[in-house]
């Protein structure tokens, strides 16, 4: 994860404290009192933070990681560096989380921000800014030169907004930084808390979400879109794609550059999308799939598996677009 903007960092802490936390008994003989200092992914972990790894999707990751600890599971330790140290738990998600919440005790809610002014009493810090009514500005947000806010929008505390950008009415924004030129129609929710949780026999677990949405230039967002902060890394809208209205991107989705969305596409968490691809009107992409360069997704298709560069997809689920046409005609 990139530098964090947005949540107050706990820590450093001893391994042990760590190990206890999450209920791991085992001894690890001179080990106990390493500190950490960070809880980051398996590509941005160094040697005094922890990392996890819960898939073999990831084992390319995994092997070149230089976390000094990883919280996995037994049939994934081998796919670590023996400099590692592994930490074997039976519920990877559920540990992370107790982790995540040490250091960022305060990520896993949403709550409302308490340091919003009235952009009417700051026109003298954004003077080259345009303001509708009733817009509310937190503390430390940068706004540039010859943008608009729309009427009744909300820009929370330590948000970065580029300049020429124009952002429409009863727009929430926050945990974001927003390159030049981009354009964020009315209604759009950027940078809320993702749909992470874990499943409990008497109740679901809230997991932090400590990264923060990047909209790269020329960016648009269209009317009622939702995009979520990053859980570990951020969420990446890349420079100059286009988003239709009513699409929802959850944590950790990056999406290339050129890309063009139409409007009620569904992006499950940790879905990488390629440059250049054209997703059809309803589509639903399933978590942690890699799409390729230069794809294209039918309308209505449900993808569940990885799409590799250059292809054209139908369907549910989703298949070349010669066998979904072949199929149709030998059902007529």
């Amino acid at each position: 994860m990139s530098k964090n903007h947005f949540y107050a960092k706990k820590g450093p802490f001893p391994l042990s404290e760590i190990m206890k936390s999450i209920g791991y008994n085992e001894t690890l003989p001179n080990k106990e009192h390493f500190e950490i200092h960070g809880f980051e992914s398996l590509a941005t972990a160094t040697k005094k933070d922890l990392t996890f790894l819960n898939s073999i999707k990831y084992k390319d990751l995994s092997i070149k990681t230089k976390a000094a600890v990883c919280i996995t599971s037994s049939n994934l330790l081998k796919f670590l560096p023996e400099s590692c140290i592994k930490i074997d738990v039976k519920n990877v998600l559920f540990a992370v989380t107790k982790i995540s919440k040490m250091f960022y005790p305060e990520a896993d809610l949403d709550l409302p921000d308490k340091k919003l002014n009235k952009a009417d009493n700051l026109k003298e810090l954004y003077k080259d800014v345009k303001f509708g009514n009733g817009v509310l500005i937190g503390e430390n947000v940068l706004i540039g030169k010859n943008s608009n806010i729309g009427s009744y929008s909300i820009i929370e505390s330590n948000v970065n907004i580029g300049k020429n950008c124009v952002i429409g009415s009863f727009v929430t924004i926050r945990n974001s930084i927003i390159f030049d030129h981009v354009n964020i129609q009315d209604g759009s929710k950027i940078g809320l808390k993702g749909f992470g949780f874990i499943p409990n026999n008497t109740k679901n677990v809230r997991t932090p979400h400590i990264g923060k949405v990047i909209l790269e230039e020329g960016v648009e967002i269209g009317a009622n879109s939702t995009i979520d902060r990053g859980s570990v890394i951020d969420t990446i809208i890349g420079k100059n794609t286009f988003i239709d209205n009513q699409v929802h991107i959850a944590h950790n989705v990056q999406i290339g550059k050129n890309c063009m969305i139409a409007g009620q596409v569904g992006f499950a968490g940790s879905a990488i999308i390629g440059d250049n691809v054209l997703i059809g009107g309803q589509a639903g992409i399933s978590g942690h799939l890699k799409i390729g360069n230069n794809v294209k997704i039918g309308g209505g298709s449900g993808v569940i598996s990885d799409i590799p560069n250059n292809s054209q997809v139908m369907g549910y689920p989703a298949v070349p677009l010669k066998e979904f046409v072949k199929k149709r005609k030998n059902e007529k």
